[in-house]
């Protein structure tokens, strides 16, 4: 059954904000109830000081054999048990103030150990993932069972888009990844080796966790997916996979739908059968393939991409683990190569000086060890953030132009980064594109990015003003307590990485920021007078996160919409006590217009070109113009806060 859908209101200032069961000073933590018969009662009572790391990690592991021991069927009802009873973990201390609604007595994770900063750096270049020569068996329209593939559906258009039956390796781009655990991931020299998560593939330097893949639009890739995790694995996450694209222009089965989570041994609801593998079909081609022929329309194109797992109930845990890297996307505008002779070329910073830099915010235990409360409907912020998997490393670069494509991973913190100096007075740059869109021109003489879960930026920043020695810091000055959204902006903020301009290049800075860049395909007043307009509510119920008041169901689409249309998506957030960073799959949108408490604001400057996440404040509600083109099939909006995801906003809509 479908959502209410009304005809379109051109004269709309939002819906007025309605009273919630929170308001932004008091916070129901539905995850901590009272200790009931048979619970984990005795872990539970310890308090800070009086535990240690090892019992801490006793209680996660025992919370997650039980979680092991159901059957798929119930995931989502011993989640929502953990939310009322369970989660807690068992090194915490009470806050001062409080009994919640439902008796639960609101508790804080200590802080993670200190760290010495600055005591690993970064590749001074990444090294994107290289091509598989040939499969064996080779990728097929339908899933091969036989040699172990999971039950997927047919790949969509993939004759059509390859130009034969099979994929031709001379044209098409063939990759291998390897979901494995590691037992020796470094954090920080200050943290001991441990567990973490990695999407494995081979680079020139030879195997590497998440490694980066470089694609062009017009050359499809195929991207065979091995779930190698533990069965057995104990701990926070699960070992079942479902890889998601943000936001390539896919066929829904190769989209990493939540339900399409799949290993040796289980298999999602909305596949046919469990596997040790499968095959991502990604044309690269833009949207609007069948209304401007071709490969759509160039105007569509994305930049900064990035995969992640998002398997049913456990993204937050999942990608947590470390389950997440990026995928580039180049075409003949924004081409990669700042020499390229092509007039029409950008020639925006290219590899080596073109540099993805992913975020994420961690907690560790008073060993060291990484921890996440999956159970819990809060989740757990991090203290620590991890930039492409290490904390507070150095970043050495050469006095010249960067592309630097900044991505916050989540799971739950949002940021406000300033590039400072020593002295954390802070620097110019300039932002080029948002959630890996091209802007139609930058943004000149910038000095901040805030960044909700799953925004990207790319800015770029000219060292070549800096002389040799420079030390500069990227910081976050955003202050957030927990997970429900951040607060003020207070300087001078937490350094996160630590970039040193060591270096004269050995080539002439070839690179240069146009005064255009990318066209923009916005939506004409006759296609927003036409479109028709669906309202969605994203709010607290019972504990768990709700859309429209309901949980996610991935067997039932709740908005069936024809391929070719177009609609106006109200998002409304009525509480005053959270944020949602709103991520809608698939195509991207335009925001017509924003209202915060009942009054229209003006949309920033760097939100008035194509998006796909959308940070819905405390209070506020947009308009976003979306269009549904090229494939049907199953595809899912979601908070992408992943433990508000996970627990359980998200909604499935169908093209037909």
């Amino acid at each position: 059954m479908n959502d209410a859908i009304s005809p379109s209101d051109r004269s709309w200032r939002g819906t007025p904000p309605t009273p919630d069961e929170t308001s932004a000073c008091q916070h129901p933590r539905a995850t901590a109830g009272p200790a009931k018969s048979g619970s984990l009662a005795p872990a539970l009572s310890r308090r800070a000081g009086e535990g240690d790391a090892v019992s801490l990690r006793e209680l996660h592991a025992n919370r997650d054999r039980a979680a092991d021991a159901l059957s798929l069927g119930s995931r989502r009802s011993f989640l929502k048990a953990g939310a009322a009873v369970l989660a807690a973990p068992a090194v915490w201390t009470p806050r001062k103030s409080a009994v919640a609604a439902d008796d639960s007595q609101d508790l804080l994770l200590p802080p993670s150990p200190p760290t010495l900063p600055w005591q690993e750096e970064l590749p001074a270049a990444i090294e994107p993932l290289q091509q598989t020569g040939a499969f064996d068996p080779a990728p097929g329209l339908s899933a091969n069972g036989d040699s172990g593939e999971c039950g997927r559906k047919e790949h969509q258009r993939f004759e059509e888009i390859l130009g034969a039956p099979a994929p031709d390796p001379a044209q098409t781009d063939l990759y291998e990844l390897r979901a494995r655990a590691r037992p020796d991931w470094v954090f920080h020299p200050n943290y001991p080796p441990q567990l973490a998560w990695g999407y494995e593939g081979v680079t020139a330097g030879g195997p590497q966790p998440n490694p980066t893949i470089f694609a062009r639009y017009g050359r499809p890739a195929i991207v065979r997916l091995y779930n190698e995790l533990p069965q057995d694995h104990v701990g926070f996450g699960s070992p079942e996979v479902s890889m998601h694209l943000h936001n390539l222009h896919t066929p829904s089965e190769s989209d990493g739908f939540p339900g399409d989570y799949f290993s040796p041994v289980k298999a999602g609801p909305t596949l046919a059968e469990p596997g040790r593998w499968k095959d991502h079909f990604y044309p690269n081609v833009y949207a609007g393939l069948d209304q401007y022929g071709g490969i759509g329309d160039p105007r569509e194109a994305l930049g900064t991409l990035w995969y992640h797992d998002h398997t049913l109930d456990f993204t937050a845990a999942n990608a947590s683990r470390g389950l997440a890297g990026f995928y580039l996307l180049y075409d003949g505008l924004d081409s990669g190569d700042e020499r390229d002779p092509d007039p029409a070329a950008l020639r925006l910073p290219s590899h080596p000086y073109d540099y993805p830099l992913m975020f994420q915010d961690l907690r560790f235990d008073p060993g060291g060890i990484h921890f996440y409360d999956q159970l819990d409907s809060e989740g757990t912020l991090g203290d620590k953030v991890a930039v492409n998997g290490k904390i507070e490393p150095v970043l050495r670069v050469a006095r010249r132009k960067y592309r630097l494509r900044l991505l916050n991973a989540g799971p739950s913190r949002f940021y406000e980064f300033y590039l400072v100096n020593a002295a954390n007075s802070a620097q110019r740059f300039t932002y080029i594109a948002n959630d890996g869109n091209l802007l139609p021109a930058p943004l000149l003489g910038q000095t901040r990015v805030r960044l909700g879960v799953a925004e990207r930026a790319d800015i770029v920043v000219d060292f070549s003003v800096h002389p040799l020695g420079t030390e500069l810091y990227l910081v976050n000055r955003l202050q957030q307590e927990d997970t429900r959204g951040p607060k003020d902006v207070k300087a001078p903020g937490m350094r996160v990485l630590k970039i040193l301009v060591d270096r004269t290049p050995p080539d002439v800075d070839a690179s240069r920021v146009p005064a255009s860049l990318r066209p923009l395909p916005s939506p004409t007043a006759a296609e927003i007078a036409s479109a028709r307009v669906r309202r969605w509510e994203f709010a607290r119920k019972g504990g768990l996160w709700t859309i429209n008041d309901r949980l996610v169901d991935v067997g039932s689409a709740r908005a069936t919409i024809d391929k070719g249309s177009a609609e106006i998506w109200e998002l409304v957030n009525p509480s005053g006590g959270w944020s949602h960073p709103i991520h809608i799959h698939f195509e991207e949108g335009f925001i017509l217009g924003k209202v915060v408490g009942g009054d229209k604001v003006a949309v920033p400057a760097h939100e008035r070109g194509r998006k796909d996440v959308f940070v819905l404040g405390p209070n506020a509600a947009m308009r976003v113009f979306l269009r549904f083109r090229d494939f049907p099939g199953k595809y899912v909006m979601h908070c992408h806060n992943t433990i508000h995801e996970d627990h359980a906003m998200m909604v499935r809509w169908d093209i037909r």
